[in-house]
């Protein structure tokens, strides 16, 4: 029974499936929120209101020739795209979707398991910079370079804006982190500043409008993907969908608190406070235009990085006020 059970967790709930039908309606939703700022109708057509468009576009992209440089490093450039979806749904494997129950914890959830979800999630950037790297493409080198810069730009305030509700919950667990604000909803507001530095640095990681230099088609063609195609380009933009909802996921379960109720009340409240947190990032993506590379490692480190300080700082001191 617990091999089945386990079994199921890994491949239906919270597993695979649930995440690649998630993720796809995610992307859904992302596009339609994102037309209907622009007074655009977005997906319409496949399916009702345009629901399986992204599948659509994935399964049309597996059916396309999959083509390799020949200058490529072949091995690297083809296996690179499966270790991205990989590393990422192992991520999303971590999210505490509805379990908050702490005297039996699901089997995923352990101390520490924060850090190894914001390992997982800085992954894909290197992952990228090595898929730019091994295609041996002008376009796609330049992309890289700007991955791995904007990498040391956002990532110190993503971490100590993540981390800041973690000290004052004095936990490394993310079920626990949920699980205290839960009870606790007044201590969100301390955190507030947090959110939205996490979320901008969210947004950067995610390579998404204004942050979406290492892939400018009117600059750099396709950028990071120029020599991508079929199968491979579609484990890619898999990799972001899934990639987005582990994001949102993270960011819902440590700034909004826990989801109460059972399996099927903490699912809603799950789906609920995901796709605020992607139409805060779609919001970002219509009221913005793309800024430089530079203006991107200057606005990390004279803006959100400060603004992460002094969240911890605050944090700290509310701490220590409360003990």
């Amino acid at each position: 029974m617990a091999v089945l059970r386990t079994f199921l967790y890994l491949l239906v709930y919270p597993g695979l499936i649930f995440l690649f039908v998630y993720s796809t309606f995610c992307e859904w939703f992302d596009r339609k929120v994102y037309a209907r700022l622009q007074n655009r109708m977005g997906p319409t057509h496949t399916g009702r209101f345009g629901l399986l468009q992204p599948i659509a576009d994935f399964l049309k992209l597996l059916a396309k020739e999959d083509v390799v440089p020949e200058a490529a490093d072949k091995r690297l450039f083809s296996v690179l795209p499966a270790i991205g979806l990989a590393v990422v749904a192992t991520a999303g494997l971590l999210l505490p979707v509805w379990n908050f129950d702490l005297a039996r914890p699901g089997w995923t959830s352990f101390p520490g398991d924060i850090i190894v979800i914001l390992y997982l999630l800085s992954l894909p950037t290197l992952i990228l910079f090595l898929a730019a790297w091994s295609s041996t493409n002008l376009f796609s080198t330049i992309g890289g370079s700007r991955v791995l810069t904007m990498l040391f730009g956002y990532e110190v305030p993503l971490f100590l804006a993540v981390l800041s509700p973690a000290i004052l919950a004095d936990s490394w667990r993310l079920a626990e982190i949920a699980a205290f604000y839960q009870a606790r909803p007044l201590l969100l507001l301390p955190n507030l500043l947090g959110f939205f530095v996490a979320l901008i640095a969210v947004q950067a990681k995610l390579e998404r409008t204004p942050f979406d230099i290492p892939h400018a088609e009117t600059e750099i063609v396709g950028g990071t993907f120029t020599e991508y195609s079929g199968k491979k380009l579609a484990l890619f933009r898999l990799t972001f969908d899934v990639e987005l909802v582990v994001a949102s996921g993270l960011l819902a379960a440590v700034f909004m608190g826990g989801f109460p109720g059972g399996a099927v009340i903490g699912f809603a409240h799950f789906v609920v406070k995901t796709l605020v947190v992607i139409f805060l990032l779609s919001l970002i993506r219509a009221l913005t235009a793309r800024i430089r590379v530079d203006q991107v490692i200057s606005f990390s480190w004279k803006v959100l990085a400060p603004l992460a300080v002094i969240q911890l700082l605050a944090i700290i001191l509310l701490k220590g006020f409360l003990s």
